[in-house]
């Protein structure tokens, strides 16, 4: 630890303490976990608020001290402001531009959950600036993107957690799921169903005026300069309420130009498992067929052809061919969660359950001590943040790396291309690009908007 990042936590430190003086509760939990003294806690910033923004810098209160968030919307920012204060008894300074946390010297990482078409350009900048980073997923929008990651990762020794939290959360759920494949219970995998549910169509959305708390030019940043749509209906939400339709808020999910709809939502969760069951975590699939999908527009050459729509897709079912001759479906129908089918049984998945016989057997036969362990790699982590943290100590890349990050969410970008171009795609996992098909390729990244390159 540098004497300047010494001093910025005491004068931190000094801040809570004068605040606990002051009345403010310090839950004595916060010290519990994670590093042993205050002192040792590292300096945190938070990079995109709504929603998951708030959920992952909660949970890290008992990992890191807060000084800073950011957020292109004043009100969602004030709100996560007096929460964060709350919590640790000091307030964070508050920010719209997130390039100023980035030119702190006191700031040790940045937790990073704004929409998916913000990730690349904020991560890269934010490694080159000298900062280790929590990212939400999916990491990327294209996979260029996640190639460009690895590579800034590398160059700059930072450590770099991706928020697929399934690996270490849920009650380990999945991580028994896992542990039941390596120790054979089902034989030989031959069949992975990951069910993710589907995404609603939309009415015709129209232009109106952006509200008043968004800097909604700052909000659109790399993707293309369209205008602000949205419908008057309103879900709960902060400043009263966020639109349920526009093409801002959390609806970003519904349009490829910043997202790629429960494919790379629900997907980067499932798929991700599935992957690492398969232990096809550093290769990939060699095909990718839409066996069928519904897309809500009209498409033309892979585009949409209208604006005022939802143009992510809102049914399909992909099958991914993997190693080992191993069918990997990926649908919308069925229950959320991961089938496991193998030649001797088969098991479901999710956040709620572990179900069939081969989990039924282990009340006879239970999974050898320390099989879960082995799985993780070690001692499994608190929670997704506290394994970040740990990984901060000791400069070793956490669960959540990029590289096994991306070769999963490579098969969910690809499957978005299969069906905006409505055909089989044969894919390269060594070369990691589109086998035959120039047109296909051209999806493989995007250009960032004029004055929001990535800064390198």
């Amino acid at each position: 630890m540098t004497t300047s990042l010494r001093t910025s936590r005491r004068q931190f430190l000094q801040g809570v303490t004068a605040a606990g003086a002051a009345g403010v509760f310090l839950p004595s939990a916060q010290w519990a976990l994670g590093y042993q003294t205050p002192s040792e806690r590292p300096v945190f910033a938070t990079i995109g608020l709504r929603n998951q923004g708030w959920t992952i810098t909660s949970k890290s209160f008992n990992f890191a001290n807060f000084a800073a968030l950011a957020d292109v919307d004043s009100n969602v920012l004030a709100d996560n402001v007096a929460k964060v204060e709350k919590a640790q008894g000091k307030k964070p300074d508050a920010y719209k531009d997130y390039r100023k946390i980035l030119d702190r010297k006191d700031i040790d990482a940045v937790m990073i959950a704004t929409p998916d078409h913000w990730h690349t350009k904020i991560a890269v900048e934010a490694m080159l600036a000298g900062k280790d980073v929590y990212c939400e997923k999916p990491l990327t929008l294209t996979i260029d993107e996640g190639k460009l990651i690895e590579k800034i990762v590398k160059q700059t020794g930072r450590v770099f957690q991706v928020g697929t939290m399934q690996r270490t959360e849920i009650e380990l759920r999945f991580l028994k799921a896992i542990a039941l494949i390596r120790d054979g219970r089902i034989g030989t995998v031959k069949k992975v169903t990951c069910g993710i549910d589907r995404m609603e169509a939309s009415p015709v959305i129209p232009e109106v005026a952006a509200p008043a708390s968004i800097d909604y030019d700052f909000w659109l940043g790399p993707a293309p300069k369209v205008p602000y749509r949205a419908l008057p209906e309103l879900r709960k939400g902060y400043g009263g309420g966020v639109p349920l339709y526009s093409n801002c808020h959390y609806s970003f999910r519904n349009w490829h130009e910043y997202s790629g709809g429960k494919l790379t939502d629900w997907g980067a969760h499932h798929v991700d498992i599935a992957c690492w069951a398969l232990g096809a975590t550093e290769t990939g699939p060699s095909k990718i067929t839409p066996i069928n999908y519904k897309l809500p527009v009209e498409y033309k050459d892979g585009n949409p052809t209208v604006a005022d729509q939802y143009n992510a897709a809102t049914q399909f079912t992909i099958r991914a061919d993997m190693p080992n001759g191993v069918e990997l479906i990926i649908t919308s129908e069925g229950d959320n969660g991961i089938l496991f089918e193998g030649t001797e049984g088969r098991f479901f998945v999710n956040r709620g359950k572990l179900t069939g016989k081969p989990v039924e057997d282990m009340k006879d036969k239970p999974l050898p001590d320390g099989a879960v362990e082995k799985v993780y790699g070690g001692k499994v982590s608190a929670n997704h943040t506290a394994n970040f943290t740990e990984s901060m100590k000791s400069r070793k890349q956490p669960i959540s790396d990029v590289w096994s990050h991306n070769r999963m969410l490579e098969i969910c970008h690809l499957s978005n291309i299969a069906m905006r171009l409505g055909r089989e795609l044969k894919w390269d996992p060594v070369k990691r690009e589109i086998v035959g098909d120039a047109q296909a390729n051209t999806f493989l990244a995007r250009e960032n908007r004029k004055g929001f390159e990535i800064n390198m």
